[in-house]
């Protein structure tokens, strides 16, 4: 069994170039709120540039299961509606997305990795 809490690259390899690339492939997801897939796009980008670090493509990684397994959470809630538990269960949804983006971009920027919890691992 893997430990998630290692370290992908220890602190002293990561660049602050890595970091920021790997809190974009969170925030980046943020993108969604206005422009259509955009929180689909912004990491599967990121995760597909070979010129990126192991760092940056395990975030993208992380941050495209991430909303992908959202995506299908909103689809559960939306249907749900209409027996009444979507009206509560959207708003979280949405205000869950939003806390954890921000924390697994601030645990990139410092370097660290981040699972979300919730998360259907797609891609590994």
């Amino acid at each position: 069994m893997e430990d998630l809490n290692q370290p992908i690259i220890t602190l002293e390899q990561l660049t602050n170039d890595d970091k920021q690339w790997g809190m974009l492939a969170h925030i980046g997801t943020l993108l969604g709120l206005v422009v259509p897939l955009g929180n689909i796009v912004a990491p599967l980008i990121l995760m597909s540039m070979s010129d990126k670090s192991d760092f940056v493509k395990e975030h993208a990684k992380e941050s495209l299961n991430f909303q992908i397994s959202l995506f299908i959470y909103y689809i559960i809630a939306g249907i749900s509606i209409f027996i009444l538990i979507g009206i509560v269960l959207l708003p979280l949804l949405m205000v869950l997305s939003i806390v954890f983006t921000i924390i697994a971009g601030m645990k990139a920027n410092e370097g660290s990795t981040y699972r979300y919890p919730f998360t259907i691992r797609f891609i590994k």
